[in-house]
Parts: C-alpha cells; structure tokens; sequence
C-alpha cells in the first residue's frame, strides 16, 4: 500500500515548491532518484553522503535534469552527532526553514545461519543503520516542528519484521531504527497537543518500508532476473514525495509498505 494515490510524478508547483529538504545518504541509487524527484517538485534540495564522488554525481545530475533547481551536496560524517547538529542548524539558518529529512543510509551484512553471525557486523550495521538515525533526528527534530509541516523519513526494510536466520544483525538494527523513528512521530503528536490546537502534529515521522530496492545498473548486472517483490528507486523516489500532499496527522506514525503485491 502507498501513500502516493497517483498514477504518475505530480509537476513542480505543489506542496513541495519552495520546500527545504535534506537528503541523507544521497549518493547511492536510491539516493540519486530522490534527490531528482524533490528537485523536479520545486524543493531546495541538501544532499549528503560519506562518498564525495557518488555525492557529486546525484546532485550534478539533479541540476542537469530540472535547470534552475538549488541541489547541494556535502559530505555530513552523520556517524558524528556533533556534524550531524552542524548540518541542521546550517540549513536552517541559510534556508531560513527545513522541511524533510529523507534517511537513506544503508548497509548490508548477513550469514549463512544463525550460529554464523558474526558480531562485527552488528558494529557496522548499528552505525549505519541505527546510529544514523538517532543523529539526524535529534538535528533535525527542532527544525521540522518549526517548518510547521515537516516530514522525517525512514527507508526501512520488509525484514525488521520478518527476520531470517541468517539476517539477524540486519533485522534487528532496521527494527530498532523504525522504532526510534515512531518515538520522534510520538514526540510529533504530542508537540501538536501542547500547541492546543486542532492542526494535528507540527510534523510527521514516517517510515517507509521496502523488500528491496531496484535500479537499472542491477537490471543490468541480471538482465534475467525477475526481481519479484523489489521497489524501483523511481517509484520509492515518487512515494517520497508523496509524502507532503496529505496532511502531517493521516501519516505520521505510520509504517507503509512498498513492496509490490504479487
């Protein structure tokens, strides 16, 4: 089930047309399609990743493709608090509002059994996956109330709730990132009931729920391929977007399945 309701991308114009939204882990290939999607709905868009190249490129080609779009990369340490604080008050006071936060930081390890997990991997995977998360929510959390329609957004995976044998490590740091992400919506509501009007939540904390991503250079790599159940990036880009035509109250808390039925 999605939360976009169209049958294809809405043009620049809409509820994200002058919007400042910072994209984190930007320079992967899911990373890319966002950030063109938010430039080609009129956003100001702030990218960052910890590989400068792959930074460069998504934001190079989000201004090639939408002529006139304010893209900017930089390179965020968001395994460092303290940068990750850095990169939200900057945002905010340069842009003078910050309106979404899309976490896109990613990583993979997994065994061949349960009895074959190796802990370094829930070190690397707790970083990546958990640790990312709770810095950019804690940067990031005063500024979206502030925009007063706000949207932090987790891309999170079908098996936090469905875990493997062999992706313990995994599931259980994707689980912990949705939660931490349903405790900011939690700080959401209840920042709407302090505010004593009848607005809903100054901001929603979504967590958008993936099988897999699909992209063309893995198309490519297994042109025979099926890839049952898998999210194209540009579908997952879209619903990302989509996330700003409904009210902050009717997606806030939600945990929304991409996964294609079959």
């Amino acid at each position: 089930m999605s939360v976009s309701g169209t049958d294809g991308p809405s043009p620049a114009g809409g509820p994200l047309e002058g919007a400042v939204v910072a994209v984190a882990g930007a320079g992967g290939p899911a990373g890319h399609a966002v950030l063109l999607r938010l430039a080609e709905a009129g956003a100001t868009v702030l990218a960052a990743d910890a590989d400068p190249l792959r930074l460069a490129e998504g934001v190079d080609a989000a201004r090639f493709a939408h002529g006139g779009a304010t893209v900017i990369g930089d390179t965020v340490d968001l395994l460092d608090p303290a940068a990750a604080r850095r990169w939200a008050e900057r945002a905010e006071r340069e842009f003078g509002r910050v309106d979404g936060l899309v976490h896109l930081v990613g990583g993979w390890r997994g065994s061949a059994s349960f009895a074959e997990t190796d802990l370094a991997d829930w070190e690397l995977l707790h970083n990546l996956l958990i640790r990312t998360v709770q810095h950019t929510s804690l940067a990031f959390a005063g500024p979206l109330e502030r925009s007063g329609n706000g949207r932090y957004v987790l891309i999170s995976a079908a098996g936090a709730a469905r875990p493997t044998a062999g992706n313990a490590a995994y599931a259980a740091a994707k689980a912990a990132a949705e939660a931490w992400t349903l405790a900011l919506a939690d700080a959401f509501r209840k920042a709407g009931r302090r505010a004593g009007g009848e607005g809903g939540p100054p901001a929603a904390a979504t967590v958008l729920v993936v099988k897999a991503l699909l992209h063309d250079a893995l198309r490519a790599e297994r042109p025979d391929a099926t890839f049952t159940g898998f999210t194209d990036v540009r579908d997952l880009a879209e619903e990302v977007r989509a996330l700003w035509d409904r009210p902050a109250a009717e997606i806030n808390g939600r945990r929304v399945s991409l996964v294609p039925e079959s």
